[in-house]
């Protein structure tokens, strides 16, 4: 079986990781061959390849779309749309994220609610989601959404900023984010693979939102070092989309994941998904951190 990624990168290593050697994986890029490699996929590259990209969109068993948007629209569906369409994959995914939701002052948020982006890069992704369903309804496609919350995992996350010096303590009160281990995104598009729900729209989150400074402090905890100075978010001088990360607060349901698909958690919390890191760290600690 074949499964074909649009922009393969953190997430869609995680994917193949989890998937089966009956699996064969290719993986587009526009730069970093060498990283689709090492995961165990092929490269194929953005331009150079487009024909066979278009050709491999037809003819896979499964198709992953990880690209972010890009001029407030889909780069995947404007170039390869027409491809897609004539597809023969039995599951197609699209990686969006909980920013759809927009702001919910701190309450929990399932797949059920209406979707409210504030922000551009929020109102970019749920154009993006609409074209996917626009093209899946008129083409009778196999079309699963994934609503992703803050990404962390080896080599990403507090642990990763901490030690590079570049972590940050903002403070704003009621700040509430969701979170999910790159591990668990993986396993979770693994598992619908297995058993696609076409249609479906999954949350992507552990089961302990939690504010960030809350968990910055425990990264440093675990690490043995004092957190980096509390910052009140108000004065704290931060680029426009740094800033744009607090625009929304709000609880992201994974009952959808857990219950209607059927899938475990490998790390449910915060501090289970950093202790792990930690422990991968111990047993290969010559191994570099994967910075894609």
């Amino acid at each position: 079986m074949k499964l074909l990624v649009f922009g393969f990168g953190y997430s869609a290593a995680a994917l193949a990781e989890n998937l089966s050697p009956e699996w064969e994986v290719f993986g587009t890029t526009r730069s970093e061959p060498g990283r689709v490699r090492a995961a165990g996929a092929t490269p194929l590259r953005w331009d150079a390849d487009a024909a066979e990209i278009a050709e491999r969109a037809r003819e896979a068993d499964a198709l992953l779309a990880s690209a972010a948007p890009a001029e407030g629209h889909d780069p995947v569906l404007a170039r390869f749309g027409e491809a897609i369409s004539q597809s023969k994959a039995r599951w197609i995914g699209y990686l969006s994220s909980t920013n759809v939701y927009g702001d919910l002052g701190g309450a929990w948020v399932d797949e059920s609610a209406p979707v409210a982006p504030t922000t551009p890069r929020a109102k970019a992704r749920r154009r993006a989601e609409i074209e996917w369903q626009e093209l899946a309804a008129a083409h009778g496609l196999p079309l699963h959404i994934f609503r992703l919350a803050g990404i962390y995992g080896p080599g990403r996350g507090p642990i990763e900023k901490l030690r590079s010096g570049t972590a940050r303590r903002i403070i704003k009160p009621n700040q509430i984010f969701s979170r999910i281990h790159r591990d668990d995104i993986g396993g979770a598009l693994a598992a619908s693979i297995a058993r696609p729900e076409p249609g479906a729209i999954y949350n992507l989150g552990d089961d302990r939102p939690a504010a960030p400074e809350e968990v910055m402090v425990h990264a440093a905890g675990l690490l043995g070092i004092a957190p980096p100075p509390a910052e009140p978010f108000e004065s704290a001088q931060m680029s426009p989309m740094a800033r744009s990360f607090y625009a929304d607060s709000k609880r992201v349901s994974n009952r959808a994941l857990c219950k209607k698909l059927g899938y475990k958690l490998r790390y449910p919390d915060y501090d289970s998904g950093l202790r792990a890191i930690l422990a991968a760290e111990r047993e290969t600690p010559s191994h570099p951190p994967d910075r894609s």
